[in-house]
């Protein structure tokens, strides 16, 4: 398995994605589309999780498929960037037809950055247009790091941001994630240069220092102070996506499968205080997938993404943490 020619969630065919970001209130927006609405499902496993319309993703729900998925900073206010998607695709007819009557749908997840330095005394809650502006610029081409949903975002003891990665398949599918990376845990060993994900990095893609040399790296959690912030401040919320055609309970295991790239890039991972979901989606391009091997590239892609995330965060005026390359400038 290789990366695809971007690295990215849109080297599956007929993907978009979008970002919006306010850099004052340090949050935004990461939406993802197509032309045609996309079969998927949704896996929960930390506890303080903030999400819309994710119940009619599960496998015995009668809803085939969506039309975007929304990825926001925010906390509770950020589900309102959903609306915002909505307001788009209806203005583009897009959604489900019941008579006369046109629904998009649009399940989404939302992190905890409220507490991050960023200007937050609103008087209109800001994320339906932020969700708006997102979905209205997406594409193919998209930046990472200190954009979109990962604007906002840290980790326990350096700023988090948005990352993607892909891989092309023995049987010619292509598998990607993409995430805003806001963990309670660390993504770096004691001393802040070493990746936790550097076992599965591909070509340098965030940094190429290798694995720490040290031991027993998950036994001193209590002397990083975990989290800077207070309890129930963090989340690492994904999508993991494939050309392959798979069912929308294939597509469940699929995500239950990729949370297995949390828990290798942050340490600790799924706690209460994180939210962490995944979504899976397929674009139904191609032959019926092999759902295990699925999994295991999605976990892969997303642990790289983690990565890349917290590697390509760049510094902005009032930020509380620093940046991985801030961190390690001498390198």
């Amino acid at each position: 398995m290789h990366p695809g020619p971007t690295n990215s969630l849109t080297d599956i065919e007929d993907l978009l994605v979008g970002n919006a970001q306010d850099n004052a209130l340090k949050s935004g927006v990461t939406v993802v589309t197509a032309a045609r609405p996309f079969t998927a499902s949704v896996a929960v496993m930390g506890g303080a999780p903030g999400t819309r319309e994710t119940d009619l993703l599960a496998p015995d729900k009668s809803v085939a498929a969506v039309d975007a998925l929304v990825l926001a900073g925010g906390s509770a206010y950020g589900l309102d960037a959903c609306s915002g998607v909505v307001d788009g695709l209806r203005a583009a007819g897009r959604g489900f037809r019941v008579g006369p009557a046109v629904i998009p749908l649009v399940p989404g997840a939302i992190l905890f950055d409220l507490l991050n330095g960023g200007e937050k005394s609103w008087e209109t809650n800001p994320y339906r247009a932020l969700g708006r502006a997102a979905l209205d610029g997406a594409g193919t081409g998209f930046d990472i790091g200190t954009v979109g949903a990962g604007t906002g975002a840290l980790s326990a003891m350096l700023k988090g941001g948005l990352g993607t990665a892909s891989l092309r398949l023995p049987d010619g599918s292509t598998v990607a994630a993409l995430v805003a990376a806001n963990p309670v845990g660390a993504v770096t060993t004691p001393g802040d240069r070493h990746f936790y994900a550097a076992p599965f990095e591909i070509d340098g893609e965030f940094g190429g220092l290798g694995s720490d040399p040290a031991s027993g790296l998950g036994r001193n959690l209590e002397s990083r102070k975990m989290s800077r912030l207070s309890p129930r401040s963090n989340t690492t919320i994904a999508v993991v996506a494939t050309d392959a055609s798979l069912s929308k309970a294939e597509c469940h295991r699929v995500a239950i499968a990729a949370h297995d790239g949390i828990a290798r890039a942050c340490v600790p991972a799924h706690t209460p205080h994180d939210g962490d979901l995944v979504f899976a989606l397929t674009t139904d391009a191609g032959p019926p997938a092999d759902v295990t091997l699925t999994g295991h590239a999605a976990a892969l892609c997303l642990t790289r993404a983690i990565a890349r995330a917290i590697y390509h965060a760049t510094p902005a005026p009032g930020d509380i943490m620093p940046c991985w390359r801030d961190a390690n400038a001498e390198l």
